[in-house]
C-alpha cells in the first residue's frame, strides 16, 4: 500500500466491474474516553487525540465510498480523568448514558468489542454503559462462570460472541446487492488477572486463537460472506503459545477470518513498529496475507481498510484490499500539526461533561514544594515515584496492624507510566511547585488500580528487580554514546523497590526478557542489594506494597501471584496519593536515591526524554545532546 494521494491509498474506490464491489470498513480502538482534543492531566487542548478530530476523518472517508461500516475495538471506558469522575463522583443511573457513548452515538457505529480495560470499575457499571451505547457489542471468548466448557460453542459467553448483519451493497455497475458481515471480538486472556477482584468467580477467558476456531465455522455455517475479528489484542513477534496476549498473528491464520482489526498495543499498523515480524507485512498492512489495521490509541488515527470483493454465486469472496491508519495530526519537528478539526456533533455531545470534568480536576488537594516530573523516572531516582511508594507503605503498615504480618520488613514497588515512549514527547508527567489539584493526581497514577500486599522472599526481591533492569539494553565499558533503553519493555514495567538499596550493572546481559521469560540465567545485573545496610537475607520474607495489576501477575514478575497476596485493599492507588496529600497539606517530594547505575569505564550511553526535560535534570550524570527524533530531546548518560 502506498500512503500518498487518496486515490493511490484506495484503488478500489472506482471499481466498476459488475459483479465486483468496493467496501470500506473504518475502525478506531483505544479511545479510553478521549472524546475531546484535551489533556485533562496538563488542563490544556492537544491536538494528538480526541474522538472529536478523528470523526472528521471518518466522515472524509465515508464521503468518497459508497459502502462503509465503522466499527470500533475497545478500551473505551478508562484512560483520563472523565472516566474516573463519571465512576468516581458522578456515577451512571439508570437511563444515564456515559460521556463517551453520547460521542459514538452520533457516528453511527456498527459494532464493538470489549477491551482489558472495559472491565476496570466491575461488571455493574460495565453493563449500566453498554446500556446507552447504540450499537452492539461482541465478545468470544469472556466467559460468564467459574469454568470452561470443553467446546467452546457451549460456553455461556458474556455478550453475544459474534453478530452477521446484512447490508446491502452497491457493485461496480450500480447494482444492489446484499452481502452478510460477520463480526466477532476477542479480549486478551489476561483480564483474569489484572482485574481478578473484579471478575473471579464471576468470569473466565479464554484463549483467543481457541475461542476463534469454535466460532467461526459456526459464522461460516450461518452464512457469513465476510468475516471481521475485532481483536483487541496485538502483534507479537514472539511463537505462538496458548493463552497469549498479542494473538493477532495466530488469529490471522485461522480459517474464516478475512479482515483484522487490531489495538490494545496503542501501536499503528501498517507502520514500521512491526518491519521483520515474520509473517507480517508492515507496509502494505497484512498478517498471514488478510487485511489488518491498528489505529494508535486517544483517538490519534482512523483505521481504514479497503476490500474489493468479487462475487462468487450468491457469496463475496475478498478479492483485493488496501489497509491504512490515517493520522489526525503530523510532526514538524516538536511542532503538532493538526490535519483535521473536530466535529461539532461530538463537540456538542461532550461538552456538558467535559465543563464537569474540569471543574472535577482543579479540585485542589494539597501544595508541592517542588516540581513532581517523570522526565527522568527510567533513567534515576524520582521524587514523583519516591511520592507514590511512600504513600503505599504508609497504607500498607497501617493495614497490617494486628495481623501476622505487623512489623515486618516493608517494600514498595512503583513505576513510572508516562515516560514518552509511543505517547510521543509530550507524554510525561510535569507538576510544577506549587497547588496540587486532582488532575495532578491523575497525572501521577493513571490508572484505578487498587492497593496489595505481597508476602516475597528475599530470593524475589532480587529475581524482581532483575526483571525491571530488563528495560536497559547492555552496556560495553570504553564505548561512547550507545542505545540505553530498550523500546520494547514497557515502562509501566519498570519497578523502582524502595526500602532497599540497588546498583543495576549494565555491563551484564538483561536476566529476563519483557515478558519475564528467563533469558540469560547467569547473568545478573542487580548488585550492591542491601536492606537497612546490610546485604539482604535472600532467605527472609519481606512485604511488598504494589498494585492489583503487579499483584495478579501483570508483568510477570517473579514472587508475584494470587498466592503471595496477603492484604487485598478496596482503596485505589489514586485515592491513596490523595489521602496522603491532604493529610501532609505541604509536601516536600525528594528521592532517597536508593538506586543508581553501577560505574561502567569509558561508557556513555543516549537516551531520549521530551524537550521540557531539560529544565530537570536531575543529576551531572546527564547532559543534554541536542534535538532527538519525533520531537524528542536527546541525553547523554555518563557511568
Amino acid at each position: 500500500m502506498t500512503n500518498g494521494s487518496l486515490a493511490a491509498a484506495h484503488p478500489f474506490v472506482t471499481v466498476t466491474a459488475a459483479g465486483q464491489a468496493h467496501l470500506r470498513i473504518l475502525a478506531t480502538t483505544d479511545i479510553h474516553v478521549g472524546i475531546l482534543p484535551y489533556n485533562y492531566h496538563a488542563d490544556r487542548p492537544v491536538d494528538t487525540l480526541g474522538l472529536s478530530r478523528t470523526a472528521s476523518l471518518i466522515a472524509m472517508m465515508r464521503a468518497e465510498a459508497t459502502n462503509v461500516i465503522l466499527v470500533d475495538n475497545g478500551d473505551l471506558l478508562q484512560g483520563n480523568p472523565l472516566g474516573d469522575f463519571i465512576v468516581s463522583e458522578r456515577g451512571l443511573k439508570r437511563g444515564d448514558v456515559h460521556p463517551l457513548f453520547k460521542a459514538m452515538n452520533t457516528l453511527g457505529y456498527e459494532v464493538s468489542t470489549l477491551g482489558n480495560h472495559e472491565f476496570n470499575y466491575g461488571l455493574d457499571f460495565l453493563e449500566a454503559a453498554l446500556a446507552g451505547a447504540d450499537f452492539p457489542f461482541v465478545s468470544a471468548n469472556v466467559i460468564r462462570g467459574t469454568q470452561l466448557a470443553g467446546n467452546p460453542r457451549n460456553d455461556t459467553t458474556l455478550l453475544r460472541p459474534y453478530r452477521i448483519v446484512e447490508r446491502t451493497i452497491l457493485d461496480g455497475a450500480g447494482l444492489a446487492r446484499s452481502i452478510r458481515i460477520g463480526f466477532i471480538g476477542f479480549v486478551p486472556p489476561q483480564i483474569q488477572s489484572w482485574d481478578r477482584k473484579h471478575l473471579a468467580g464471576k468470569v473466565v477467558a479464554r484463549d483467543i486463537v481457541e475461542a476463534a476456531r469454535a466460532w467461526v465455522p459456526e459464522m461460516k455455517e450461518a452464512g457469513a460472506d465476510v468475516i471481521v475479528a475485532l481483536c483487541h489484542s496485538g502483534i507479537s513477534a514472539s511463537p505462538a503459545f496458548h493463552g497469549m496476549e498479542n494473538a493477532a498473528r495466530p488469529l490471522a491464520e485461522v480459517p474464516g477470518i478475512d479482515v483484522l482489526v487490531l489495538g490494545h498495543q496503542h501501536r499503528v499498523f501498517p507502520g514500521p513498529d512491526f518491519i521483520g515480524v515474520i509473517g507480517v507485512d508492515a507496509t502494505d498492512g497484512t498478517i498471514a496475507g488478510k487485511p489488518a489495521v491498528m489505529a494508535g490509541f486517544n483517538g490519534s488515527h482512523l483505521g481504514v481498510i479497503d476490500l474489493l470483493l468479487a462475487a462468487d454465486g450468491s457469496t463475496w469472496r475478498v478479492a483485493g484490499s488496501t489497509s491504512q491508519a490515517r493520522p489526525i495530526y503530523r510532526r514538524d519537528g516538536a511542532t503538532v500539526v493538526p490535519l483535521v478539526a473536530s466535529e461539532p456533533a461530538v463537540v456538542e455531545a461532550a461538552e456538558a461533561d467535559h465543563a464537569a470534568t474540569i471543574a472535577y480536576i482543579r479540585r485542589p488537594v494539597g501544595h508541592a514544594r517542588a516540581a513532581l516530573t517523570s522526565y527522568f523516572a527510567l533513567v534515576a531516582d524520582n521524587a514523583a515515584i519516591q511520592m507514590l511508594a511512600d504513600a503505599q507503605i504508609d497504607y500498607i503498615r497501617q493495614m497490617l496492624v494486628g495481623s501476622q504480618w505487623e512489623g515486618s520488613p516493608l517494600l514498595s514497588a512503583a513505576a513510572p507510566f508516562k515516560s514518552g515512549g509511543r505517547g510521543g514527547p509530550d507524554y510525561y508527567t510535569d507538576i510544577p511547585a506549587g497547588p496540587i489539584a486532582i488532575k495532578n493526581v491523575a497525572d501521577l497514577y493513571l490508572y484505578p488500580n487498587t492497593i496489595r500486599a505481597l508476602a516475597v522472599a528475599g530470593s524475589n526481591v532480587r529475581e524482581w528487580l532483575e526483571h525491571s533492569a530488563s528495560q536497559f539494553l547492555q552496556i560495553e565499558p570504553g564505548r561512547a554514546d550507545q542505545p540505553l533503553i530498550d523500546p520494547g519493555y514497557p515502562s509501566f514495567d519498570f519497578d523502582v523497590i524502595d526500602g532497599v538499596s540497588y546498583k543495576i550493572d549494565l555491563t551484564q546481559p538483561a536476566r529476563y526478557n519483557k515478558d519475564g521469560a528467563l533469558i540469560h540465567p547467569d547473568a545478573s545485573r542487580i548488585v550492591d542489594l542491601a536492606f537497612e545496610g546490610l546485604p539482604i537475607d535472600e532467605t527472609a520474607t519481606f512485604i511488598i506494597a504494589t498494585s492489583d495489576y503487579r499483584a495478579g501477575g501483570g508483568g510477570s514478575f517473579p514472587g508475584t501471584g494470587p498466592d503471595a497476596v496477603v492484604f487485598a485493599g478496596a482503596d485505589t492507588i489514586p485515592e491513596i496519593l490523595i489521602r496522603a496529600i491532604v493529610q501532609a497539606g505541604e509536601i516536600d517530594p525528594k528521592p532517597d536515591g536508593n538506586w543508581t547505575f553501577a560505574p561502567i569505564d569509558g561508557a556513555s550511553a543516549l537516551f531520549v526524554s521530551g524537550p521540557k526535560a531539560r529544565a530537570h535534570i536531575p543529576n551531572d550524570t546527564i547532559a543534554y545532546v541536542g534535538e532527538g527524533p519525533d520531537g524528542f530531546a536527546l541525553f547523554r548518560l555518563s557511568f
